[in-house]
C-alpha cells in the first residue's frame, strides 16, 4: 500500500522516527486495559460474524458485563430507537430485538470503544475523536443504506475503527497528536501526511497494526486503509467500496466535528467531499445533505447514551421540536428504564422492585408478541432474562422436549456458569417421583423457598442433587400446551428466600410465563 510521501527537508531523522513509532507501539501493547479492549472488541465481533444464531451468545456476552449492558440499554431507550409508545426497554433480549442484531453489533462495538479510551488525563482531545468516530460510524450506516447494500453494519463497524490511529496517539502521546494537527492546519497538509513525517507511518497504518494485533477480521483492517487522492471511480468489488464509505465516513465525521467546534462554513467541504466520492458511491447532494442532517442527529443521541460529550451548534428543526415536546406532554407514561436497576435487596439477592422489574418484563414480552417478526428463541431469552434479574436468581435455564419425547434438555441459559450447567441439565421423561415430573404432569408452577425441607429432598433426582449440589431456593414453570409437556424453567440461588412470591408477583410470573405459551401455541398449530 502506498502511503503519501514526507516532505522533503523534514528534521526528523528516519531512525528517530522509527524509534518514536515503536515507542508508542510498545505503549499501546504494554497498557493494562487495551489488551483487554482488543479481545473484547474481537470477542463481539467473532459473535455476530457467526454462521450460528448468536443472538443468545451476544446477549450473554453484553449481559456479562454490567457496564454495557447499561449503554446498551440506555441507547436502546433513545427517542430515536424506543418504540411507539414510548415503553422502555428494560432487557438485552428486547433490545437486540428492537434495534436489531447488527445494529446492536456496531453499538456494542461503540460502547467498548468509549469506555475504553474514556477515563484519561487528555480527556477533550481523545474525546474529540471518538465523537468522530461515532459520527464515521453512524454516516456509513446511512450512505449503505442508500443502495440496500447487505453489509450495512460491517461498514458502520469498519468507520468506527477509521480513526483508530488518531485516537490511540491522542490517547498515548497528545503532545505529538497536537503537533501534527497544528502542523495539517498550518501547511495545508492532511493530518496522515504530517503523521509519516512524525512516525514513519500514515494514521492509517498506525491503526491496521494495532487492529492487526487485535486480530480484527481482514475486512475491516483492509477498510482502514487509505485512498489515493483526487476523484474516486465506483467500484464492484465489495472490499473497495467498503473502503470508500469509510474513508467518506471519517471525513463526515471530522467535518462535523469541526462544525461543532467552531462553527465554520462547511459547504465548500461538502462540495469538496461530493466531488471526490459522489460518482463512486452514485449520491447527488440532496441525498448527501440528508444523510448529514440524519447523522448529525442520530450521532448526537449515540454520543449521550455513551456519555461523550458532544455540542452541537446547528439550528435544530423547530417542526421537530415542536412534535418532540407534544409528544412528551402528552404521551402515556412508561418505566424508567434508569430506575427499573435492581438497587435494595433481600439477603436472598431478589430485588425489593422484583414487582416493577416483572412487569416491565411483561411489557417487553406484549411489545414482541405485537411483532410478525418475532422469533420464539428470542422471547425465550426474554422471559429468562426477565425472571433471572427480577427475581434474583443466580442460574436460569429453558428446558425443551427433545423431538423424540423422550428426554428434556436445557437449550437456553443464563446466570452463573450457564454454559457449563445447561450441558448437564436434562433428564428422562420417564424419570419418576422427581419435583420435575411432578410439576409437568400437573402442570403446577412450584416456588421453593427452602430446597432443604426434607420433602423436596426425597423428590429432587440425583442428577440435579450432584449438578446443583448447594441449590437452597429455586422455581419450575411447567410449559404444557393442550396437555403436552413442552418444556419447563427452572432457575434456582445457593440461598433461602423465606420472603417468598407474593401473589401480585405470582400473578406477573404467570402471565410472562402465558405470554410465551401464546407463541408456542401458535407455533405448534
Amino acid at each position: 500500500m502506498a502511503h503519501p510521501t514526507p516532505q522533503v527537508g523534514h528534521p526528523h531523522p528516519i531512525s528517530s522516527v522509527s524509534a518514536t513509532r515503536e515507542q508508542l507501539l510498545e505503549k499501546i501493547r504494554n497498557d493494562k486495559n487495551l489488551p483487554t479492549l482488543g479481545v473484547a472488541i474481537t470477542k463481539v465481533i467473532e459473535i455476530t460474524s457467526s454462521d450460528d444464531d448468536s443472538i443468545a451468545d451476544l446477549a450473554h456476552y453484553i449481559l456479562s458485563d454490567v457496564a454495557l449492558t447499561q449503554q446498551i440499554l440506555r441507547l436502546a431507550n433513545t427517542t430515536t430507537y424506543r418504540s411507539a409508545g414510548g415503553v422502555a426497554v428494560t432487557t438485552i433480549s428486547r433490545a437486540i430485538f428492537l434495534l436489531g442484531f447488527d445494529t446492536i453489533k456496531a453499538s456494542a462495538l461503540a460502547a467498548l470503544l468509549v469506555s475504553g479510551f474514556r477515563d484519561q488525563h487528555h480527556a477533550s482531545l481523545v474525546r474529540r475523536e471518538l465523537v468522530q468516530a461515532l459520527c464515521a460510524s453512524v454516516a456509513a450506516r446511512e450512505i449503505a443504506k442508500l443502495h440496500h447494500r447487505p453489509n450495512i453494519e460491517e461498514a458502520a463497524v469498519a468507520a468506527l475503527f477509521k480513526n483508530i490511529g488518531k485516537v490511540l496517539l491522542a490517547y498515548f502521546d497528545h503532545h505529538r497528536y497536537e503537533q501534527i494537527i497544528q502542523q495539517a492546519e498550518q501547511r495545508k497538509l492532511s493530518t496522515s501526511q504530517i503523521c509519516v513525517e512524525y512516525l514513519g507511518c500514515s494514521f492509517e497504518r498506525l491503526g491496521e497494526i494495532v487492529l492487526h494485533e487485535w486480530k480484527i477480521p481482514e475486512t475491516i483492517i483492509h477498510a482502514v486503509q487509505s485512498l489515493h487522492y483526487g476523484e474516486l471511480k465506483k467500484s464492484h468489488h465489495p472490499h473497495d467500496w467498503l473502503r470508500q464509505v469509510s474513508s467518506l465516513s471519517e471525513a463526515v465525521g471530522e467535518m462535523l466535528v469541526s462544525q461543532d467546534q467552531n462553527g465554520t462554513d462547511i459547504q465548500e467541504q461538502r462540495k469538496a467531499l461530493l466531488k471526490r466520492y459522489g460518482q463512486a458511491l452514485d449520491f447527488n447532494q440532496t441525498q448527501f445533505n440528508a444523510v448529514l442532517d440524519l447523522v448529525r442527529s442520530e450521532a448526537l443521541q449515540l454520543a449521550v447514551s455513551l456519555n461523550v460529550e458532544l455540542k452541537h451548534h446547528g439550528k435544530p428543526d423547530k417542526k421537530i421540536v415542536k412534535e418532540s415536546d407534544f409528544c412528551i406532554e402528552f404521551m402515556l407514561p412508561a418505566f424508567d428504564s434508569q430506575h427499573l436497576q435492581a438497587s435494595a435487596r433481600y439477603p436472598s439477592g431478589k430485588p425489593r422492585n422484583a414487582r416493577d422489574l416483572l412487569l416491565a418484563g411483561v411489557q417487553d414480552a406484549a411489545q414482541m408478541l405485537s411483532s410478525s417478526n418475532l422469533k420464539l428463541n428470542d422471547l425465550l431469552l426474554l422471559v429468562l432474562e426477565t425472571l433471572h434479574q427480577a427475581m434474583g436468581f443466580r442460574f436460569a435455564t429453558a428446558c425443551l422436549s427433545d423431538l423424540q419425547k423422550t428426554k428434556f434438555l436445557a437449550r437456553l441459559s443464563v446466570g452463573e456458569r450457564y454454559a457449563e450447567r445447561q450441558k448437564a441439565f436434562q433428564f428422562l421423561a420417564s424419570e419418576t417421583d422427581s419435583v420435575f415430573q411432578l410439576a409437568l404432569l400437573n402442570n403446577v408452577d412450584l416456588m421453593v423457598e427452602d430446597a432443604l425441607n426434607p420433602k423436596i429432598q426425597s423428590m429432587l433426582p440425583t442428577w440435579h442433587k450432584q449438578l446443583f449440589p448447594d441449590t437452597r431456593s429455586f422455581i419450575i414453570l411447567p410449559l404444557v400446551v393442550e396437555h403436552l409437556p413442552l418444556g419447563l424453567f427452572y432457575a434456582d440461588r445457593d440461598v433461602t428466600a423465606p420472603e417468598g412470591v407474593p401473589p401480585d408477583e405470582t400473578a406477573l410470573i404467570k402471565t410472562l410465563k402465558g405470554q410465551l405459551l401464546t407463541a408456542m401455541n401458535r407455533r405448534h398449530n
